[in-house]
């Protein structure tokens, strides 16, 4: 699933706003979220507009266990993707207000996603916005804080210092 996020390279928009296309566009830069049932999560920044079926090999293949099952929207990249490199695949409409559907491995949904990607943007909402750039270490920042890795504001900070002295 992608979870998209304004971008910040164009005029900025004063006081929010919101992008002139609803959907996923050109305006929004997009994450990639896979989640198990585990709550094992996988992002990745993977540039502008939707998914394709390069970016998805680039950050999802080399990190996706090849006998899972990849449960998606109904978006047409995901099927290619799965049916290039042999990923049992199932989608789910949710146009079509398919929030679960039930096949021969199980109930299938991408309500983890979701939840995911809602969790993420609220968290967001204070930072009023973040640039482009930046976007991979909150991401980082909120995988280590979902996971529980980080818990205090004293870890964040060893964290933080480690990272900007291996950068030099």
């Amino acid at each position: 699933m992608v979870c998209c996020l304004t971008l910040l390279n164009r005029p900025q928009r004063k006081r929010g706003g919101r992008a002139r296309r609803r959907g996923i566009s050109r305006e929004l830069d997009c994450i990639l979220v896979a989640r198990n049932r585990s709550g094992q999560t996988i992002d990745a920044v993977t540039g502008r507009g939707a998914v394709t079926v390069a970016q998805l090999t680039q950050h999802l293949l080399p990190k996706l266990d090849p006998q899972a099952l990849l449960v998606s929207d109904a978006n047409a990249a995901y099927r290619a993707f799965a049916s290039k490199h042999r990923i049992a695949h199932e989608g789910v409409n949710l146009r079509a207000g398919q929030r679960v559907r039930l096949s021969a491995a199980g109930v299938i949904h991408v309500q983890k996603v979701n939840a995911y990607h809602q969790r993420f943007r609220q968290w967001l909402t204070p930072f009023r916005g973040v640039a482009f750039r930046y976007l991979p270490n909150y991401l980082g920042w909120r995988w280590g804080l979902d996971t529980g890795r980080i818990a205090t504001a004293e870890q964040l900070f060893s964290i933080a210092v480690k990272l900007i002295y291996t950068k030099r």
